[in-house]
């Protein structure tokens, strides 16, 4: 069953110190319990971090490791007939973003010791070289819509 009407999409404001969208996004998404300006500091450290050791702007990085990270298709679940198939979909680009950003930091987070702004640089500098976990969750996403692709007649 489908919705009636879609909410209209809500516009991020950019950063403040970077003016960049995908940074706001990342700090929102970071956050725990509305402690905005705590999710913005480990940011910014992370940020200072990657400039420090990789000696480029961090948002260029950063832009690379979302574009290395964001997968290009997925499988979707559905039901025909009784039996519910794995159906490989495309992902539209706004999605696609969301999971990259989400699997950063779920893989940051995920990471052994230090500080969170640590973890997630270093998370941030893997992924624009494209390793890490990070890039493996997308291909492991990318393996799992090959490994379906007989099923994308039901799409």
């Amino acid at each position: 069953m489908s919705r009636r009407n879609k909410p209209p999409k809500r516009l991020t404001p950019p950063d403040v110190k970077f003016s960049s969208v995908h940074a706001q996004m990342i700090i929102n998404r970071m956050m725990r319990g509305g402690k905005k300006s705590t999710a913005q500091r480990l940011m910014y450290d992370a940020l200072d971090i990657v400039e420090e050791r990789m000696k480029r702007n961090p948002i260029e990085v950063m832009e690379q490791a979302l574009r290395n990270v964001s997968p290009a298709i997925e499988v979707k679940p559905m039901r025909v007939g009784g039996a519910t198939y794995q159906v490989p979909v495309e992902v539209p680009q706004e999605r696609a973003v969301t999971l990259a950003m989400r699997w950063i930091l779920d893989n940051a987070r995920g990471r052994g010791g230090r500080n969170m702004s640590e973890k997630l640089a270093a998370e941030i500098m893997d992924a624009a070289n494209g390793q890490g976990n990070s890039v493996k969750k997308k291909d492991d996403t990318h393996r799992m819509a090959e490994a379906n692709r007989a099923f994308a007649h039901f799409r």
